[in-house]
């Protein structure tokens, strides 16, 4: 009973961000066919279409509300939203459109700097004073992310288009820190999950007997939860770069917008 109550309101699918992804791949899929011969079934298209439904899952699903519950399933969104999606979607957009697309690149950061100042804002998100300070304004949170977002996808641009694998052990090495915070944190005491206080805020619920409920069963809520979203991160972001690799070797391999 006191799942379904805690959670009720909660699980909600979002329906605007729905139509925005809808237009994104409308858009991109006028642009595939007046400006490029690749047709809509090639793997490029395929890849951007499958980000976008990634996308809506990852941040427009109950699964989104699911992934407050622990630092682990919170560090999967993450990973999901700033370690496979950007690289993907890069990969996606063929060097055939228009030059007005690929003009877009001169408005993010070189990648070096973005690499640093994710890193340095990815570390900072998750301290406890920033992460409750963010988790009490929606709007300020979104900022935050969204931020980090642009940066994820000006520092995946070297590694989805380039393959470049010396700046891909940069990038692992820049993750280290957050994932050692998660990991260290976890054995001296643990930190207190700002999303998952704001979630049972509307309930009439002392602090002890909060402490006392779990929603999800072991090792989440303890001090393994967090020792698992420092493994989770360092593994999704070494997957990201096995993927991209991969994908991207294949994708590459000639040019589609002339012999798609």
């Amino acid at each position: 009973m006191f799942y379904a109550v805690w959670l009720e309101g909660q699980l909600v699918w979002n329906t605007p961000l729905l139509a925005g992804l809808i237009c994104v791949g409308t858009l991109y899929a006028f642009l595939l066919l007046s400006f490029t011969n690749i047709k809509i079934h090639h793997k490029q298209p395929l890849l951007f279409f499958l980000c976008l439904g990634i996308i809506y899952v990852t941040i427009g699903s109950p699964l989104s509300a699911i992934s407050h519950l622990s630092f682990s399933l919170h560090m999967i969104q993450m990973s999901i939203i700033f370690f496979i999606i950007p690289p993907l979607i890069l990969l996606g957009i063929p060097d055939s459109f228009p030059k007005i697309v690929k003009g877009l690149n001169k408005l993010f950061l070189p990648p070096k700097a973005a690499l640093f100042t994710f890193a340095a804002l990815f570390l900072m998100y998750h301290l406890p004073v920033v992460f409750a300070f963010l988790s009490q304004n929606s709007f300020v949170h979104n900022g935050f992310l969204f931020v980090l977002l642009v940066m994820s996808f000006s520092m995946w641009r070297p590694i989805g288009k380039e393959q470049n694998k010396r700046y891909a052990f940069l990038s692992g090495l820049l993750l280290l820190p957050a994932c050692i915070f998660f990991i260290l944190t976890a054995f001296i005491g643990g930190l207190n999950n700002p999303l998952h206080t704001q979630m049972t805020a509307t309930l009439c619920i002392s602090p002890v007997d909060l402490r006392s409920l779990t929603i999800l069963p072991y090792p989440f809520n303890t001090k393994f939860d967090q020792i698992m979203a420092g493994i989770l991160m360092v593994g999704m972001h070494e997957l990201a770069l096995f993927v991209t690799f991969r994908v991207g070797k294949k994708v590459q391999v000639r040019d589609l917008g002339r012999n798609g």
